[in-house]
């Protein structure tokens, strides 16, 4: 007889009062109890017979809660730029490429040292957009964190677990400097040089940090003019573009006016404190001054200040035993009055009072110092004015100011 036929006779049938048949019902009744507690199937009984159908114990009805498999580990497939790279434009976003979709409020990258800017996710790779632009001449290392609390996929977020990046990973890039030609360009602005600078196009508004920053790398299209009235000479120590003395001497001035270091070299810090200058509208409260002393007989020293002559004067140079050396030098210190000591060239010490004093070159300067007259070599390689003139010159030689020796 079928299963299902019997049970039906036993549970409904005229035998369902006899003891055997309760007994027997009880012991299916038991069984069906412990498979279901065991949560491996449950007996149905119906119309239609019986079935069997898997289920958990857990959810009562029939659907499975065992806990999702973790989300597999992201990995890191691309960052940008490139680890080690070098010239890397500072206005230019950072990103960093993985093999799945990341999660919305995943952990991100960091930035040594730090960098204003945000980060945004857009599938599977992360973009950092600087705020104004990370600064020339700056090694930046990008700190990938990884592990439990590192960066996750969007199919861990969906799991609860999972999906995180294995292990970090670090990458360092440095960026390019800054542009000399823009150097130039905001000295020029500021009336450091003896030229002035007219933009092509669209002006970069001196507020604007993150335009000025760019521009730093990459310089807008402008035309220099010279201003009128200085000698041909001074003209032949400019360079567009490249290094030079004038701009050397124009980086000096601009740190005396800062209070920095006078190396004449456009470092970091300087570039710091142009923009800052730039943004504020300090220009050079000393205008240009550039002088010539002419060796040629009778000697004399020229100056020249913002495109006009302002003194022409007999000068000494320096004798042949202890000649003035001929070259463009910048300014590098001035004092109003000093003892001034040496040894002559007969091995004999001096130590002459003078005044208004601007050092140009090693031990040579501009200054006061009484003579019976003036225009051929007497010194030891300075070059000496009479007193009211050397007190012009003072006033005009500011620091950065070039001297020319010539003749």
């Amino acid at each position: 007889m079928p299963f299902s036929d019997w049970f039906r006779r036993v549970t409904s049938g005229p035998e369902a009062d006899r003891p055997w048949a309760r007994k027997s019902v009880l012991i299916i009744a038991i069984s069906a109890a412990l498979v279901v507690i065991a949560g491996v199937a449950v007996l149905l009984v119906g119309p239609g017979g019986l079935t069997l159908r898997a289920t958990s114990v857990a959810d009562g009805q029939g659907g499975s809660t065992s806990s999702a498999p973790p989300a597999p580990a992201i990995q890191v497939t691309s960052v940008t730029p490139g680890s080690n790279a070098s010239g890397v434009n500072g206005t230019s976003p950072i990103q960093v490429g993985f093999s799945a979709p990341l999660a919305a409020d995943s952990p991100m990258p960091t930035l040594s040292p730090s960098v204003a800017g945000s980060w945004k996710v857009t599938g599977s790779v992360a973009t950092f957009t600087p705020a104004v632009g990370i600064p020339g001449d700056t090694t930046v290392t990008v700190a990938i964190p990884g592990g439990s609390t590192g960066m996750r996929s969007a199919a861990g977020e969906k799991a609860g677990r999972g999906g995180n990046l294995a292990a970090g990973f670090t990458g360092k890039f440095s960026t390019a400097s800054y542009s000399t030609l823009r150097l130039e360009q905001l000295l020029a602005q500021l009336n450091y040089l003896p030229l002035t600078w007219t933009p092509s196009g669209s002006t970069v508004q001196p507020t604007d940090a993150a335009g000025q920053v760019a521009a730093a790398y990459s310089p807008p299209a402008g035309t220099f003019s010279w201003e009128g009235g200085y000698p041909s000479m001074l003209g032949r120590l400019w360079a567009e573009g490249t290094g030079n003395r004038i701009l050397t001497g124009a980086v000096r001035a601009f740190q005396s006016e800062q209070g920095l270091t006078m190396d004449g070299v456009a470092g970091p810090t300087v570039w710091s404190a142009l923009l800052t200058a730039v943004a504020a509208g300090h220009a050079n409260a000393n205008g240009y001054t550039y002088a010539v002393a002419s060796q040629s007989e009778p000697e004399t020293l020229t100056i020249w200040h913002d495109g006009r002559e302002v003194l022409q004067s007999p000068a000494n140079t320096g004798i042949p035993g202890a000649p003035t050396a001929n070259g463009t030098f910048p300014v590098y210190e001035r004092l109003a009055s000093q003892i001034m000591q040496g040894t002559n060239p007969d091995g004999s010490h001096y130590a002459d009072p003078v005044s208004w004093v601007s050092y140009f070159d090693g031990g040579d300067a501009v200054h006061y110092f009484p003579r019976y007259s003036y225009g051929f070599p007497q010194s030891l390689g300075c070059v000496e004015l009479p007193y009211t003139q050397a007190k012009t010159a003072y006033e005009y030689l500011s620091y950065g100011s070039l001297v020319t020796v010539t003749g």
